[in-house]
């Protein structure tokens, strides 16, 4: 997509659709005033009609209006104008390119009123996301027969602002929106196509587009390593594991790297301890966190981060079969800790465990991982918030405040010893699952926890945000806005 700033006569100013604010008071932004009067009032007549509310993301679309230079106004709802900020905004930007996305309009132009100025910048950035994002459809094994709304958007001045800062914010969002379009491409592709081969030769291209440092270790290297409960998980399928590495080293060789670790598992029937077959399909979903990483590291090559960066994502399938792993087999994870595997469906943790081991050879500043990990996360908090889990209280506010900024929520929750208590076998060092469900989203955290101690980590259990599920079913591209926005603060970008 590309994206423009312009100012001058927006009544004059020719464009596919141009889009026009409505407060709940039934009354168009200041911005539309010319607008309105070229078009004979049409637009503050619509606007009071009834058919748009002024509630925030409500939408109406006009076509044909007279006198000024758009082939279609669209109003947008953003409610109460002493409650107008940001966030509102960025939920009416939203709405307004879904609402485009089954239309036939191709350049869409978005007035920005420099009374506002204040979040200008923020405003234009979430508005390039929100473009691309709604652009996105997934047509790699079908036909799209749905119009591409938006192929430019223009950002229409009102007076005098900052054009740097605002060019800096497109470069920003581009950056962004694109890698949430590599996430959601690779979490919406089928199973037999997004295998673990398919995810290294994805971050083999990474690095061959942004200069990265790429490694993939094979299940003899894994062997090696001892990386036995990632094996363990691999072992009921007929395609091998991947460890997949691709290094950034923008900062200094002195700074300590940020390491990003991201769950691929890239279908899960649940191995031995099988799942339901109802909505199975959606298992496809559980290389959340690996499409996750391999997106927000598109977003650090693409604004070249002046950061060190590096991600681990262990991948591959949790099948059953003559050779998968038994529900009370016990393994000997990297770290040298035995694991009593009572859940073979419990399988995330002990792919990440090994991966969160082989981070430690980095010296890291910071590891987060990402992972699709519990059912329990659901329950918890739904489809709106991402579960947050940290050793560390600066860091997890960090990734809270991160995320607020890019309306991508998280929500830190608690760990400590009397959870980790409920972690106990009789036969190993640790069990993959606890003794009940009571609190499964904390315990899955506290199992993660045992091999973190040698630096600073959080975990993003984003089970109930990575994917919709209904009419709507599809990957989301979070939590790439949440990391983003918590790698460009850390390079100061």
């Amino acid at each position: 997509m590309e994206f423009s700033i312009k100012t001058g006569d927006l009544s004059k100013h020719k464009t596919g659709c141009v889009l026009v604010g409505v407060w709940d008071s039934k009354k168009p932004i200041a911005s539309a005033a010319a607008l309105d009067k070229l078009s004979g009032g049409a637009i503050s007549a619509a606007a009071a009609s009834g058919d748009i509310s002024g509630k925030v993301g409500s939408t109406l679309l006009l076509h044909g209006l007279q006198g000024i230079g758009a082939q279609r106004v669209l109003l947008v709802g953003i409610g109460d104008e002493k409650a107008y900020d940001a966030h509102v905004f960025c939920k009416a930007i939203t709405a307004a390119f879904k609402a485009l996305k089954s239309t036939a309009v191709t350049d869409v132009t978005v007035p920005l009123q420099v009374r506002f100025k204040k979040d200008m910048a923020h405003k234009v950035e979430q508005a390039v996301i929100a473009a691309i994002d709604a652009a996105y459809r997934y047509t790699a094994t079908k036909k799209s027969d749905t119009k591409n709304a938006g192929k430019s958007v223009t950002f229409f001045l009102d007076g005098k602002a900052d054009t740097k800062a605002l060019n800096a914010a497109i470069k920003a969002g581009n950056a962004i929106g694109e890698s949430m379009q590599l996430t959601k491409e690779l979490g919406n592709l089928p199973p037999n196509i997004a295998t673990p081969a398919y995810l290294a030769d994805t971050a083999k291209q990474l690095a061959k587009d942004y200069g990265f440092k790429a490694t993939i270790l094979e299940q003899k290297d894994m062997q090696k390593l001892g990386m036995n409960t990632l094996l363990a998980v691999s072992k009921g399928s007929h395609l091998p594991p991947k460890f997949i590495i691709l290094e950034h080293n923008g900062g200094k060789k002195t700074q300590k790297p940020v390491v990003l670790v991201g769950k691929g598992i890239t279908f899960d029937t649940g191995g031995i301890s099988i799942k339901p077959s109802a909505e199975m399909d959606e298992m496809k979903y559980d290389m959340g966190g690996a499409a996750a990483m391999l997106g927000t590291m598109k977003m650090v090559g693409m604004m070249k981060l002046k950061l060190n960066v590096v991600m681990l994502v262990p991948t591959c399938e949790n099948m059953p079969g003559g050779n998968a792993t038994r529900p009370g087999d016990v393994v000997t994870s990297m770290s040298g800790q035995t694991v009593e595997i009572l859940n073979t469906d419990a399988e995330g943790r002990l792919i990440l465990c090994d991966a969160l081991t082989y981070a430690e050879r980095y010296e890291p500043e910071a590891v987060v991982d990402a992972a699709t990990l519990t059912g329990a996360m659901v329950i918890s908090l739904g489809f709106h918030t991402t579960g947050l889990f940290a050793n560390n209280d600066a860091l997890g506010w960090e990734l809270v405040q991160a995320g607020n900024a890019a309306h991508d929520k998280a929500w830190l929750l608690p760990m400590g010893e009397e959870y980790d208590e409920m972690l106990k076998s009789n036969f190993a060092d640790i069990p993959n699952i606890s003794g009940g469900r009571a609190g499964g989203a904390i315990t899955a955290a506290c199992f993660l926890a045992r091999f973190t101690k040698k630096y600073k980590w959080a975990h993003l259990d984003i089970a109930g945000t990575a994917w919709k599920s209904g009419a709507d079913k599809g990957a989301t591209g979070r939590p790439v806005p949440l990391l983003s926005k918590f790698l460009l603060k850390r390079a100061g970008a």
